[in-house]
């Protein structure tokens, strides 16, 4: 068999109460369906001939279904052959940690994941070494970089069978490890600490609860919590380190940001200083009691007695190379399929 890959597209990201409170509007399964027969066919326009799939009931599969079936219906052969992972539907993020553990063990080159940060984050999770390319389906999306899925496509193809050679084709990537007690869990990209004790709606909004933030990047052109970093000082995805944002009310504040922390929903969040954040020291959090959000998403909660601790650690995984895998087939003219005049 040659090159294949993985797909977990998630039915029901971009539902959590951010969707109420912001002026954002949740993608209909039927976009999603066509977004994964868009990746679908430029993976196979590249020499991709097996994709294993999620399996999910929220409708995705039908709609792919059809999609192959109106263009084998026509005598196209523009899709390679799609095998559902076997196993039984939870509807919880257990799907996705199990997919992502059954494409690592089958051996895919590369993960495309649909989705928000909360997915990718349960990706990397289980993956292992694989490389994914995230698209964004999700609320906040300060992971997967913004682009038309028929170029993320194209680059894992071009990625998975070799054209473009391994150092071009996937980036290395930093995560943060957080641990309360004996148990561990990852972020992608920030880390808030919040003075509400009970998780509840796990989705963060309420920004008066925001005490501090840790970011593997800063950019100021995504929303969610990692935006505050973004608008304080710039930090790449590529560089060694973080930023750590102590945050306070506005009239405790040295600084107040005017920022967006989801769609359409701009607040001022108050900080009292940032500084860089070390790769591989152990961080923990000023106040003693509170909750820990991860991706934008509350899932620890932690007293003066438990023992916690934040940590950078770099090159945790892999990412394809969007930009480097099309940049290197445009040099090289891997996409050329006639030439008759020297270029």
């Amino acid at each position: 068999m040659g090159s294949a890959i993985g797909i977990i597209a998630n039915p029901v990201s971009a539902r959590d109460i951010r969707r109420v409170i912001a002026n954002a509007t949740a993608l209909q399964i039927t976009d999603r369906a066509n977004i994964v027969l868009r990746v679908l066919s430029c993976v196979k326009a590249c020499g991709v001939d097996h994709v294993y799939m999620m399996p999910e009931n929220g409708g995705i599969r039908h709609h792919v279904r059809r999609g192959i079936d109106r263009a084998e219906n026509q005598g196209l052969k523009h899709f390679p052959k799609i095998e559902y992972l076997d196993y039984k539907i939870s509807g919880t993020v257990e799907d996705t940690l199990k997919a992502a553990r059954l494409m690592k063990e089958k051996g895919v080159s590369a993960i495309v994941v649909l989705g928000g940060d909360g997915t990718h984050r349960a990706v990397v999770t289980a993956c292992g070494d694989v490389p994914i390319a995230g698209i964004s389906t999700g609320t906040n999306n300060a992971f997967p970089e913004h682009r038309e899925p028929t170029i993320t496509g194209l680059a894992v193809g071009l990625a998975v069978t070799g054209k473009v050679p391994p150092k071009e084709a996937f980036l290395p990537n930093k995560k943060i490890v957080v641990r309360v007690n004996d148990q561990e869990e990852i972020a992608l990209v920030d880390v808030a600490v919040v003075t509400e004790r009970y998780i509840g709606a796990r989705a963060l909004w309420r920004t008066e609860t925001f005490r501090e933030l840790f970011v593997t990047f800063a950019d100021p052109e995504v929303i969610g919590m990692s935006a505050i970093a973004g608008l304080l000082t710039p930090v790449t995805r590529l560089d060694g380190g973080g930023l750590h944002v102590r945050l306070a009310p506005e009239d405790e504040a040295n600084i107040v940001l005017d920022t967006p922390i989801a769609p359409g929903y701009m607040r001022g969040i108050g900080i009292r200083d940032y500084t860089p954040m070390k790769p591989n020291v152990k961080y923990r959090p000023s106040i003693t009691d509170g909750s820990i959000a991860l991706d934008g998403e509350r899932e620890l909660s932690f007293t003066r007695d438990d023992d916690v601790t934040i940590e950078l650690v770099p090159n945790a995984f892999r990412t394809v190379n969007v930009s480097g895998c099309m940049q290197y087939a445009s040099r090289h003219g891997l996409m050329r399929l006639k030439t008759k005049i020297n270029a």
